[in-house]
């Protein structure tokens, strides 16, 4: 089995990057970034164990795209995420690569991999070719080198060198700062990390996102309460009950969160906001959907449009139609044209048509985020 475990660092949040998207969530085709990379560097090397470390609202999720990857709650910093991946690991050495380090050649791994046991940390580096100035004065090029990752690492080192409040950008300076061994090896400017978001451009290998659509339904039933407010489609509905429930009881909102979770086959409602959580005791489902919309967009999808079917005997959903869609409209940042609602009465049949309470169906369409 092999000595080297590698970890792939995905949980941050991308807050540099020109786009819609998170980084680690661009499709390249129908994968998301992070699986593509992920994939890439295991074709060219076998490994201990992959590890993989994600935003804390985004691990379970990508649990769904690979089961035989460890996953792992980053922190607020690379070295949380560092040190939190690191307690995963039980081999000599560790690889350690960025995310936004999307295309790195297989010429790459196998030199670092072949003078693994000649230092402390081995670091692809690039010679800089333009002339550098160092507070305004001309320093010799030569002497200058653009560090990369991956880095391979001796478990143990590192392990201490992070074990420390100094943060560091990369694993070699924090090695380097308790004395250890670096050795550089030859990098490749095929490694182009994204950060703003213009280096696309620069990334011919990677794939466009595919052009599917992806719908997901949302069905949400709510019986009256008296003596509370009643929200609809995040408006307030004059009456003189509202909805039984743990939240507001926003029964619309609430059936497209679970249309929007089904689309991009992200579980449910209660996963996100489980009713046993006091935390979400008369939370405002306005503020529930605007956490979800985060969710989808950073995840990487679009949403196309929204199809609404209220079940309801009372109250008239008709005199409010349009000042639902307005305000689903702002919520969901989606265009009025985009969003139906239609309305039914049960007939005087089942618990709609004894008047104890309203069901709504969501039907959602998502679709990739056009990054290229």
């Amino acid at each position: 089995m092999s000595d080297v475990t590698l970890i792939v660092l995905c949980a941050g949040n991308s807050t540099r990057f020109q786009h819609k998207a998170k980084k680690q969530w661009l499709r390249c085709d129908n994968e998301p970034l992070w699986l593509n990379v992920t994939k890439r560097l295991s074709s060219f090397a076998q490994f201990n164990k992959i590890i993989i470390t994600a935003h804390e609202k985004e691990i379970r999720y990508m649990q769904n795209f690979n089961d035989e990857y460890t996953y792992v709650i980053g922190g607020n910093t690379r070295q949380e995420s560092m040190a939190n991946a690191l307690n995963e690991v039980t081999s000599k050495y560790v690889m350690v690569t960025d995310v936004a380090r999307a295309c790195v050649p297989k010429s790459v791994i196998d030199n670092l991999l072949c003078e693994k046991d000649f230092a402390d940390c081995i670091v692809p580096v690039l010679d800089v070719s333009d002339t550098v100035i160092y507070h305004e004065e001309t320093i010799n090029r030569d002497q200058v080198k653009l560090i990369q990752t991956p880095q391979l690492s001796k478990t143990d080192i590192l392990k201490k060198a992070l074990n420390t409040t100094t943060e560091f950008t990369d694993d070699s300076s924090a090695i380097k700062a308790i004395a250890g061994k670096i050795k550089y090896v030859k990098g490749s400017s095929k490694s182009k990390k994204l950060t703003n978001g213009d280096e696309i451009d620069d990334l011919p290998e990677l794939k466009a996102a595919c052009n599917n659509f992806f719908t997901g339904t949302g069905i949400d039933i709510h019986q009256f309460e008296n003596g509370k407010k009643m929200y609809l489609g995040g408006i307030e509905i004059p009456s003189d009950y509202g909805f039984k429930a743990h939240s507001d009881g926003d029964v619309l909102i609430h059936s497209i969160i679970d249309a929007l979770l089904g689309a991009a086959g992200a579980g449910d409602i209660g996963e996100f906001f489980p009713d046993t959580d006091p935390k979400y005791k008369g939370a405002d489902s306005k503020i529930l959907l605007k956490e979800i919309i985060e969710f989808i967009y950073n995840v990487g999808y679009e949403i196309v449009n929204i199809d609404l079917t209220i079940l309801a005997q009372q109250p008239k959903i008709n005199p409010f139609k349009n000042d639902i869609k307005k305000q689903l409209s702002k919520l969901l940042f989606l265009e009025k044209q985009f969003i139906n609602i239609k309305a039914t009465t049960g007939e005087k049949m089942g618990f709609v048509g004894r008047k104890e309470g309203v069901a709504v169906q969501s039907i959602a369409t998502l679709k990739y985020y056009k990054w290229k």
